[in-house]
């Protein structure tokens, strides 16, 4: 050792006293809640998920159509856009509050509307629609949903319930769901409008998936090492759907067999005229169609491909989101879904013109890890990366984003133009 070593660098023999602060041995910790914990990400739910949900209900989840090219797309354009930051602002207070929709929602994202959710794990919308009250953020519910609109307005009295709607070939049908909607106090109905048909899910034909599931030598083998799932389905009560009888086919063949292809905007009209809450048009993914059901009507549209789970190859929805904020911001209320997967995905979206958002795979992969307890990790990590960005950007509240914090992929077609004129709207208290 050379002599004019410093003393901090010179070997010893470690003490006792030494050691015993790195001595940090803890009890090992198991089952559902520590594994909930030890998730950090949707990604780490989603993992969990797999380890625990057979085969053909988890694929459901995660698959979309054909090649699944739109919903890669729609998350790449999420992992590749550019946050710019802004420095030396105080962000020591954070607000994540929104208004929507004529209410205050205390986070910018809600829960989606999402079918067979009892299927995925038997809580189903019970645990969606509680964790969403508690966390005071708006849930909605599926027309193909595993629980009816008056149960779930009695498991959340006090959540914000919105109900989705397929329009039917049978109107009449439609009319008594819209009635019952408002009966139970839903103050939106979102009406879907991209399934004329059913996409080609393939996934799910090769899973052979029905509704409910069948018990077949594959599944059965699928369920040797998913216990839990199966003991959960078949000692609680059997799948129903809130708006549906028992069908035997595959989910394709279900909705092919009851939704309409041969829907116009005069139907838009008519559900104008007997709705009188918030009307939300879902699968907006052209600027000319957002103009469109706007001046039929419509309180809000949301941007979406439907998960990537219906036309292959459609529209990204947030590259498409500049365009619409620019002509439509204050005029209609803006949400956007599919392929959010974190916080930094909402506030990348809000900044770009969006509202609200919808998660619908974030909140099912929670479901699926750990029921109740897993959809609310997901609002609690969620919640936590949207204020850690807000933070990083130098931001205090929701509405003072904007496209200056956000720069879109190379190639994006969304023109500049249409950024600086959001951001023009903002400045003059246009946005929300």
């Amino acid at each position: 050792m050379q002599p004019n070593t410093p003393p901090a660098l010179r070997r010893r023999i470690p003490r006792t006293a030494d050691l015993a602060p790195l001595l940090q041995f803890r009890r090992p910790q198991f089952g559902t809640a520590s594994r909930l914990r030890r998730a950090n990400t949707i990604e780490d739910l989603r993992a969990l998920a797999k380890r625990r949900t057979p085969t053909a209900p988890f694929d459901y989840t995660d698959g979309a159509a054909e090649a699944e090219i739109s919903l890669a797309r729609a998350r790449d354009t999420f992992h590749n856009l550019e946050f710019r930051p802004s420095i030396l602002r105080n962000v020591g207070t954070v607000s994540t509050a929104t208004r929507i929709l004529g209410g205050t929602a205390a986070l910018p994202f809600g829960i989606a509307p999402t079918g067979f959710t009892r299927m995925m794990q038997s809580e189903g919308e019970y645990a969606g629609s509680r964790a969403a009250e508690a966390a005071g953020i708006p849930y909605t519910l599926s027309t193909m949903g595993t629980a009816s609109i008056e149960d779930v307005a009695a498991a959340a009295p006090a959540g914000r319930n919105w109900f989705q709607l397929y329009l039917w070939t049978d109107r009449d049908r439609s009319l008594e769901l819209i009635e019952r909607a408002a009966a139970a106090g839903n103050d939106t109905l979102m009406v879907t409008v991209d399934t004329a048909v059913a996409g080609a899910r393939l996934r799910d034909v090769r899973n052979g998936l029905t509704i409910p599931p069948a018990l077949t030598l594959k599944t059965v083998a699928d369920a040797s090492y998913r216990p839990g799932w199966w003991f959960n389905f078949l000692t609680h009560e059997p799948l129903s759907f809130a708006s549906l009888s028992h069908y035997p086919g595959t989910v394709a063949e279900l909705i092919n067999s009851i939704f309409d292809p041969t829907l116009t905007y005069e139907d838009l009209d008519w559900l104008r005229g007997v709705w009188k809450g918030n009307l939300v048009v879902k699968g907006i993914q052209t600027l000319e169609d957002a103009r469109r059901v706007v001046d039929h009507g419509a309180d809000g549209i949301v941007l979406s491909n439907h998960g990537g789970r219906q036309l292959d190859r459609a529209p990204v929805p947030l590259q498409l989101l500049p365009q619409v904020a620019d002509e439509l911001k204050g005029r209609t209320a803006i949400i956007l879904d599919t392929g959010i997967m974190s916080g930094g995905d909402i506030v990348a979206a809000l900044a770009l013109g969006a509202d609200f958002t919808l998660i619908g795979r974030a909140y099912l992969y929670g479901l699926m890890a750990g029921g109740r307890a897993g959809v609310d990790r997901v609002i609690e990590i969620l919640a936590a990366q949207t204020v850690r960005t807000l933070q990083l950007l130098g931001v205090n509240r929701v509405e003072d984003l904007g496209p200056e914090h956000v720069k879109l992929p190379a190639g994006t077609s969304t023109g500049q133009e249409g950024l600086n004129s959001i951001s023009n709207l903002r400045n003059r208290g246009g946005g929300r």
